[in-house]
C-alpha cells in the first residue's frame, strides 16, 4: 500500500520537472515577442536608439541593400539611419505570421514583414520582406545577434520582386 502513494508522488514530481522547460520557453518567447514589438514601435517613430537597443554589439546583418554584410552594431546603425532618412513620418511595421522558436539560450524568429510609409519624395512605399532574426540570451537578457532580410528575385531580369503580397 505504501508503494502506491510514493509512486504517485514520484510521477507528479517528474511531470512537474518536465513542464519547467516549457514554462521557460514560453516566457522566453514572450520576451522575444516583446523585443520585436518594441522594435516595431521604435521603427515607426524613427527612434534609432530604441531600435538598436535589442541588438548585441557583435550583431551581423544581411539586409536587402548593399553591402552584402553589416558587421557590428555601429555598421547596422548606419544602415538603419540611411533607411529611416528616406521616409517622412511614421513607418508602419507588421509581421502577421511571426514564428518564434526557443532552445536554451538561443532562439530565432522568422516570418513576413510589411513595411509601409511615405517617402520624402511623397511616394507611398508598401513592401513585404522575408526576415529571420537570431537571438542569444546574454546575462539573462535576449539580444538579436543576427538579422537576415530578403526579397525574392526574378531570375530572368535580375530585379527584386518588391510588388509581391502574401
Amino acid at each position: 500500500m505504501k508503494k502506491l502513494p510514493t509512486a504517485l508522488v514520484l510521477a507528479f514530481t517528474f511531470s512537474l520537472l518536465l513542464s519547467i522547460p516549457k514554462a521557460y520557453a514560453a516566457n522566453d518567447e514572450a520576451e522575444i515577442r516583446q523585443l520585436l514589438d518594441n522594435w516595431a514601435k521604435a521603427f515607426r517613430v524613427h527612434d534609432i536608439r530604441a531600435i538598436m537597443s535589442m541588438y548585441a554589439p557583435e550583431v551581423v546583418a544581411y539586409d536587402i541593400v548593399p553591402p552584402l554584410k553589416y558587421a557590428g552594431a555601429e555598421a547596422y546603425r548606419k544602415d538603419y539611419e540611411e533607411f529611416l532618412a528616406q521616409y517622412d513620418g511614421p513607418i508602419e511595421v507588421e509581421y502577421p505570421d511571426l514564428k518564434i522558436v526557443v532552445g536554451g539560450d538561443v532562439a530565432f524568429a522568422y516570418g513576413l514583414e510589411r513595411l509601409s510609409g511615405t517617402m520624402k519624395s511623397g511616394q507611398r512605399s508598401d513592401i513585404w520582406v522575408r526576415f529571420t532574426s537570431g537571438f542569444r540570451k546574454i546575462n539573462s537578457r535576449w539580444f538579436d545577434v543576427h538579422d537576415h532580410i530578403s526579397v525574392p528575385v526574378d531570375l530572368q531580369t535580375g530585379k527584386a520582386a518588391l510588388d509581391l503580397k502574401p
